[in-house]
């Protein structure tokens, strides 16, 4: 098991890095204002579940295998890049995406976590991350994989904690975001931007070399 001081340590190195804007923020963000609190925080539970998910495949070495392979980090790189343009283009393309009627949503609450935790998951730079990150807390002389994988449930439960209270807050300023046309019209192609933007950004990653 994990001592509380190294707990104490990891806590807030992990919430610094999480509260750095990145894709999965700036969906559950767009999700919150278009849809409402529980799109939002449906989406903060997909990218938390998509931690998971790269933590495991840091237990099991699969992440290992995207550090080492090219072709492997290519593949999946290309394929997160192309899911976030097209997220991106989406949002452009849908001028009631932050339509705030309560009879009409852009996205259901399952939609929107099943999109969050493909953004995650088809980030081969995060799963680098957990492979990099987490063993260095871990305690010399403990079960090494169950020590990488409490860590790894503990900060998908700081970015959970993090991004559903940024659902709660944008959703309650939703009205008062989109009561103008012009407003929401600045927002969807604010939105659609940064999202093409971080697909740009990832098609454009290296993969470490070390």
């Amino acid at each position: 098991m994990l001592e509380l001081s190294t707990i104490l340590a990891f806590i807030p190195i992990a919430f610094a890095l999480i509260v750095s804007p990145g894709p999965d923020s700036i969906y559950t963000l767009t999700r919150s204002i278009s849809d409402g609190r529980t799109s939002g925080i449906t989406a903060a539970l997909g990218s938390s579940s998509g931690s998971i998910v790269h933590t495991t495949a840091a237990v099991l070495g699969l992440s290992a295998l995207l550090r080492t392979s090219a072709v492997a980090f290519t593949v999946v790189k290309f394929v997160g890049a192309a899911y976030l343009v097209y997220l991106g283009i989406q949002t452009f393309r849908n001028s009631e995406e932050f339509e705030i009627t309560p009879e009409r949503t852009t996205y259901t609450p399952s939609a929107s976590y099943r999109s969050a935790l493909m953004i995650n998951v088809l980030n081969p730079k995060v799963a680098i991350f957990f492979l990099t990150f987490l063993p260095q807390f871990v305690e010399p002389g403990g079960n090494v994989s169950v020590q990488i994988f409490l860590l790894g449930v503990l900060f998908a439960g700081l970015g959970f904690v993090y991004q559903a209270m940024l659902a709660v807050f944008s959703a309650r300023a939703r009205r008062v975001i989109t009561e103008r046309d012009l407003v929401k019209t600045m927002l969807r192609m604010a939105s659609g931007s940064v999202l093409v933007g971080f697909g740009v950004k990832l098609a454009l990653e290296r993969r470490p070399t070390t």
